[in-house]
């Protein structure tokens, strides 16, 4: 395999850093995009060949098309975007001003369609023809299994299901596999939602925006009040970020990848514990959906 061309978001620090990193050493190349491209100097320094770094504020379009255009124009197509860029906020709903809830969803949310969306267009439209590429949109292990104080990370994985579904598989990109099932019966559309656990990176700790819990939610044994706690203690979080980079390289490399991936054990609890409770609910209420489609006319039957 010739090596790679990998654009990454948020790729000053944590996940980013680590995949950028990891992604280097294996003789790839790399456009590393951060809204603080300086702190990669060193990094740019010792890689000059096979690294650049683009400043970029993901919330701001332009700022995204320059990027790719900056990476395609300095080694001629993207093949992997690893859509990381991201921000933390800890506070129940009642607690985040709407100001800074807004804030949290133009990074999240709106800065991760932006990428996604120019991420589709560069592979189908500038890459050489049948190349396609491989969008990897990184989420959080409560994205899925939500928590207290999780809510933004949800949007993420309903934006990275709905594109899979949109995208032609004649295009070869790869998404997250798609729960459609094409129309030969096969299962052939496929971008990746990246789940992690709890990893030791800035967003568990002073890049996190803190707001006061309110005085209705400081009662022992709520949940958002048992999320704080173990935020603040810290010692549950014991997962390696420069570990699970080097697995999400190997992740990259996967023809067929999975539709959703949990990273960390955690995450993984996390997400069986969210699908039995979900089938169970399923099930005890199916009974209540009988009786609900109209009848079937005799002349709406078949073909015309």
């Amino acid at each position: 395999m010739s090596a790679r061309v990998w654009l990454v978001t948020g790729a000053s620090s944590g996940f980013g850093l680590d995949v950028t990193k990891v992604a280097l050493r294996m003789k790839e190349k790399v456009v590393a995009v951060s809204r603080n491209p300086d702190d990669l100097r060193k990094l740019v320094e010792a890689n000059p060949d096979d690294l650049i770094a683009i400043g970029c504020d993901v919330t701001v379009e332009e700022d995204v098309i320059t990027a790719f255009a900056s990476g395609v124009e300095k080694f001629g197509q993207i093949d992997v975007v690893f859509n990381n860029a991201g921000t933390a906020i800890l506070g129940e709903l009642e607690a985040v001003p709407n100001k800074a809830a807004r804030a949290l969803f133009e990074v999240n949310f709106w800065g991760a369609l932006s990428v996604s969306k120019e991420a589709v267009r560069v592979f189908r439209e500038v890459n050489p023809a049948g190349a396609g590429g491989r969008l990897l949109n990184m989420s959080s292990g409560v994205g899925f299994s939500a928590m207290p104080l999780s809510v933004n990370m949800a949007t993420l994985e309903g934006l990275t299901e709905a594109l899979a579904g949109e995208v032609d598989p004649a295009w070869n990109i790869k998404v997250l596999r798609s729960p459609l099932v094409h129309c030969d019966g096969s299962h052939d559309r496929q971008i990746s939602v990246i789940g992690p656990g709890a990893f030791k990176t800035g967003m568990h700790g002073d890049r996190t925006l803190k707001f006061p819990a309110p005085s209705a939610y400081d009662k022992e044994g709520l949940p958002s009040r048992f999320v704080r706690e173990w935020f603040e203690d810290g010692s549950g979080i014991r997962g390696n970020p420069a570990a699970a980079a080097e697995t999400i390289f190997k992740f990259s490399q996967l023809e067929t990848p999975p539709k959703r991936w949990a990273v960390g054990k955690d995450a993984i609890g996390g997400v069986r514990i969210k699908i039995a409770a979900v089938s169970e609910e399923t099930t005890a209420f199916e009974s209540w959906s009988d009786g609900l489609e109209l009848p079937i006319k005799p002349d709406n039957v078949g073909p015309k």
